[in-house]
């Protein structure tokens, strides 16, 4: 099976901008009747580099202090991945007020493509059926993609929690919710790669 985030990137590609936006920029689509829409927001910074980008949204083990939200990441060693290449990891965030919500993904490289690049992943189905959703909501779907290209950082993203693991009231704040907010959230994790890529040098 392809994993989804390999045709996730086949419907951000045609939407990243063919010049520098002069500030963020965000959009949204629906996609296969899901609960939630897929995002993608974009936003110039100078002098930043694809490796750098790329580097540090591999860092999985580091996330934790220095990405929005997140209380828990990290490599997971499995035979199926090369870790180079790929690799398999356990996110936790915790949401004010709603609760915390994990899931175990597959990351792959991005290779160089209109002048972008980067990494892009996607729930790994039976490693995150099989988490304790009395530690967090597990996911339905998260896939998503961080790209660059000198100068530009692009932040894709597609993600719901399982409807079973929730009451109505959390649905509707995970779902018809998140897209509302979605343009802030989208900024504010752009904005943080920024800061953290440059924090790194």
């Amino acid at each position: 099976m392809t994993p989804e985030h390999v045709e996730f990137l086949e419907r951000v590609f045609p939407r990243l901008p063919k010049s520098a936006p002069s500030k963020f920029q965000f959009q949204s689509w629906k996609h296969g009747g899901r609960a939630t829409g897929e995002g993608l927001g974009v936003m110039s910074v100078a002098g930043v580099e694809p490796a750098e980008v790329e580097a540090a949204a591999w860092d999985v083990n580091n996330y934790k202090g220095n990405t929005q939200a997140v209380v828990e990441c990290r490599q997971v060693p499995d035979e199926r991945f090369d870790g180079e290449t790929q690799q398999r990891f356990y996110q936790r965030i915790e949401i004010p007020v709603l609760g915390a919500i994990h899931y175990e993904l597959l990351m792959e490289r991005v290779a160089e493509r209109d002048g972008w690049s980067g990494v892009a992943w996607s729930v790994l189905r039976s490693d995150t059926d099989r988490l304790d959703k009395r530690r967090g909501m597990r996911s339905d779907y998260n896939h998503g993609c961080w790209l660059s290209k000198p100068g530009l950082i692009a932040y894709g993203l597609g993600s719901a929690p399982k409807r079973d693991d929730v009451g109505f009231i959390k649905w509707k704040a995970m779902t018809k919710g998140a897209d509302a907010t979605a343009p802030r959230m989208f900024q504010t994790n752009v904005e943080g790669m920024a800061a953290w890529v440059k924090r790194r040098r």
